[in-house]
């Protein structure tokens, strides 16, 4: 039988690292992208090649209601039924708290929040039986985040999202889990200042970033361990005991 898996912002960073780990253990992906249809091409290519599974993509803008439904319409119409959906996607605004308007607020936390539970509505019936679910958390949900309010408060929402979805999802059989990534290595965090780089290097125990390969590892555990449930799984190289 064929397993399928929903990855949300599945083209780039984590997603994509994500995306190559459940290839590699056979998984066809539905990967979706807001912007960048050229690069989301190529990473669905390079999953086919590679891996010889399937590897759609699907433009779907997070901060766009509209965008649920297209996901939704999607799997319908190609018959897809998910063994597992990476709920990935979201955003940041890095305003000062003197200067953050309420319309970015709200869009963060439409993102990051909303979003992903009226998707997650709009698709569990097609999560198979025994099928899960993984939140992209993050530290700065757990650990105060200096550089965006807004987007601490809503990963902090996501933990607590996790722990309630686990009692709403036990008519489906579908277990919910979250991975709280540190700093990871990604394109975005490739482009920072070496002073910056190496300020963080020094706060993590290991003195090092995350390679995405190696976080993506636990979003597979989460997927495929099948007593995991409501947990919120912290990967941070010890950052917080440092």
């Amino acid at each position: 039988m064929e397993k399928w898996a929903l990855i949300t912002g599945g083209t780039k960073g984590i997603g994509k690292a994500v995306a190559e780990c459940l290839a590699g253990a056979g998984y066809n992906v539905v990967l979706t992208y807001a912007s960048d249809t050229a690069g989301a091409e190529r990473t669905a290519q390079g999953l086919q090649q590679s891996y010889g599974v399937k590897a759609d993509v699907l433009q779907a803008d997070v901060s766009v209601k509209e965008s649920i439904d297209r996901i939704g319409d999607y799997l319908d119409a190609n018959g897809i039924r998910l063994r597992a959906v990476v709920l990935n996607a979201g955003l940041t605004c890095r305003e000062p708290f003197e200067q953050l308007q309420l319309a970015d607020w709200e869009r963060v936390f439409f993102a990051n929040v909303h979003f992903p539970v009226f998707l997650l509505q709009r698709i569990v019936e097609r999560i198979e039986r025994g099928g899960s679910v993984v939140f992209t958390g993050s530290l700065m949900g757990i650990e105060p985040h200096s550089v965006s309010l807004v987007y601490g408060v809503t990963k902090s929402a996501v933990h607590a999202l996790v722990k309630n979805l686990v009692k709403f999802l036990v008519p489906y059989e579908v277990r919910v889990n979250a991975v709280a990534p540190g700093f990871v290595d990604t394109e975005w965090q490739k482009t920072k200042p070496a002073e910056i780089r190496q300020n963080i290097e020094r706060k993590v125990s290991l003195g090092r970033f995350c390679e995405p390969s190696e976080l993506a590892e636990v979003y597979k555990m989460l997927i495929e361990n099948s007593y995991l449930n409501g947990e919120v799984i912290v990967v941070d190289g010890g950052y917080s005991y440092k």
